[in-house]
């Protein structure tokens, strides 16, 4: 069995990318890939890590674990898409790092499932959107209380995805930039159920329709539809021409409250996480999907 887990982060797809999978949940099923509704695995997978404390579980268990996840699928591929699976919002940082717990509950993913083969999906977002939108998420706490000590400049997506990968070394990890997601998101999509380029899925331009205005996506769909050879790298130049002319301005800017910060911090953020980026996409076993 090969499991594909999508571990977040928070604040990045909000719940899209469990739908657009979904969307395509028979067509996948075809092609052996199973996408179980949420409401069916995490509650199980929860109960299942705390119940590791008692200890490891025995083969018997996994499987059926496994069934109860599939139900009557049958497939050698199941999707699992949670991001809280690394922890809840206001546990998403502390010492000076994203994600204290991916390294414990890897290991606790390997120990449930001793059989199987997987592969880690997990977008990315500029710090200096994605912790005022943590703290926007962990309700009723302060920013200082989300970034438990941390010094913002501190953070490095390099170093999390470092950790992942000395605890699970055979896990494979996919990653992109959240702010690149409505441009390569059938890319996202088909990565994920290991689809050839250029097959077709259900609400490839799904995360387009909130950023483009009604016209544009019309124009959007006509120009597409007249070009179905277009490569994966075409469709991206087109999207972005589309963009510049009919994107829906406010639908681009952040609607969260930002910290007091000056502007010289967020610059500094920003530029670091570009440079953050580069060095993940070198590392051995990493593919970073960009537009």
């Amino acid at each position: 069995m090969k499991i594909v887990l999508h571990l977040g982060a928070h604040c990045t797809d909000e719940g899209k990318l469990a739908h657009t999978l979904a969307r395509n949940r028979g067509d996948f099923l075809a092609r052996g890939v199973a996408v179980p509704p949420p409401s069916t695995y995490r509650v199980l997978l929860r109960e299942a890590i705390h119940a590791l404390d008692k200890g490891v579980p025995s083969e018997e268990a996994s499987d059926i674990l496994i069934d109860s996840i599939l139900g009557d699928d049958h497939a050698e591929t199941m999707i699992l898409s949670n991001d809280n699976f690394l922890g809840v919002p206001h546990m998403s940082i502390e010492n000076g790092q994203f994600y204290p717990l991916a390294e414990q509950r890897l290991a606790d993913i390997r120990l449930l499932f001793p059989g199987a083969e997987f592969e880690l999906y997990f977008a990315v977002r500029d710090p200096g959107t994605f912790i005022p939108a943590v703290h926007a998420a962990s309700t009723g706490m302060t920013l200082d209380q989300v970034l438990n000590g941390t010094d913002p400049g501190q953070l490095r997506w390099s170093d999390m995805v470092r950790r992942m990968r000395d605890i699970a070394p055979e896990m494979p990890i996919t990653l992109w930039c959240n702010e690149d997601s409505p441009l390569i998101w059938g890319e996202i999509i088909r990565a994920m159920a290991g689809l050839p380029e250029g097959t077709k899925i259900r609400g490839s331009f799904e995360l387009l329709t909130e950023i483009m205005t009604r016209e544009g996506m019309q124009r959007f769909r006509a120009y597409f539809a007249a070009n179905p050879t277009m490569t994966e790298a075409q469709k991206r130049k087109a999207i972005i021409a589309f963009l510049k002319r009919y994107a829906i301005e406010d639908a681009l800017e952040d609607d969260i409250p930002l910290p007091p910060w000056p502007d010289e911090v967020f610059e500094y953020l920003t530029d670091a996480y570009e440079e953050d980026i580069d060095s993940i996409d070198g590392m051995e076993g990493v593919r970073v999907l960009r537009p």
